[in-house]
């Protein structure tokens, strides 16, 4: 648990720098791009190639394209449609897709978490009602996207890592699932990118390198490390640990002028349907098997 509590609060800032200094300034595609390459730089002086089975290589880039690479773009899309405090009170669906990716590899699936996604819509809804609109509907959905690429990408890693037999240290073979993440942000940047719009100062760069070889390069390892020593509901839990932490440095560093009682209310009832998910839906989902 401590490398997920360790990693929730260095990405607590990332949600911000995005928001602040990237979103509508750096090309959103050259910006997943920059960051999957230098998360990759990190790891690639330990990656080992020989006595690594082949299957083991390809299923580690095929979570990091999804956990990662597939995640960041929809991830970096929805800040230009959504403000940051939006984005981040939106990725509360991410334990209930956790949970609902878990129940599909064992091959069942409870309508009770529709009940728990119902309640955070109504949450959703209420922070921006009086300004629903395209964006911020396509938003909210563009951020529902990247929260099944995490689900799906972390619940494969603990799942893959928990059933291979390799003797060799996690940090050796971590750098396939960047590798993975670089081929789906590569096609990305090629057919999307705009490369007009690449960082014109030496903040933006500055933001970019932290980005990609912190809080990604670092980040996703020890994340994705942690994940393996916890149960599922304890993994569930701790993806919604990066809402509070995220919103209280937006808020008080960048973001002081946001309607805090509109999005207090909106984000208790966000915080209600787990509260509900926790202590009702899943006494009927264990009743129901």
């Amino acid at each position: 648990m401590s490398y997920l509590a360790a990693v929730t609060l260095l990405w607590a800032f990332s949600f911000s720098l995005i928001g602040v200094y990237l979103a509508g300034q750096v090309d959103a595609w050259f910006s997943v791009l920059m960051r999957v390459a230098l998360a990759g730089l990190v790891f690639l002086p330990f990656l080992k190639f020989r006595n690594v089975p082949k299957p083991l290589i390809a299923k580690l880039m095929a979570i990091g394209g999804i956990q990662l690479g597939l995640m960041y773009c929809f991830y970096y899309q929805s800040f230009l449609l959504l403000s940051v405090p939006e984005v981040l009170l939106f990725t509360v669906f991410t334990p209930i897709y956790v949970t609902l990716f878990y129940d599909f590899l064992k091959g069942r699936f409870s309508p009770w978490y529709l009940v728990t996604a119902a309640i955070a819509v109504v949450g959703a809804v209420f922070i921006k009602f009086a300004g629903i609109n395209e964006n911020f509907l396509m938003g909210f959905l563009v951020v529902q996207g990247a929260n099944l690429c995490f689900a799906i990408g972390q619940v494969s890693y603990k799942v893959v890592m928990e059933k291979e037999s390799i003797d060799l240290p996690q940090h050796t073979i971590f750098g396939y699932f960047y590798l993975g993440a670089l081929c789906v942000a590569s096609v990305a940047f090629m057919l999307l990118g705009n490369p007009d719009k690449l960082p014109t100062t030496s903040l933006q760069w500055g933001v970019l390198i932290y980005l990609g070889l912190i809080a990604s390069g670092l980040g996703y390892f020890v994340w994705n490390k942690g994940a393996c020593m916890v149960n599922a509901g304890a993994l569930a839990v701790m993806n919604n640990a990066l809402v509070p932490a995220g919103l209280v440095v937006n808020i008080l560093i960048w973001n002081r002028d946001v309607d805090l009682v509109r999005l207090s209310i909106g984000g208790g009832i966000i915080l209600l349907s787990l509260w509900v998910n926790e202590t009702w839906v899943k006494k009927r989902v264990a009743q129901a098997h």
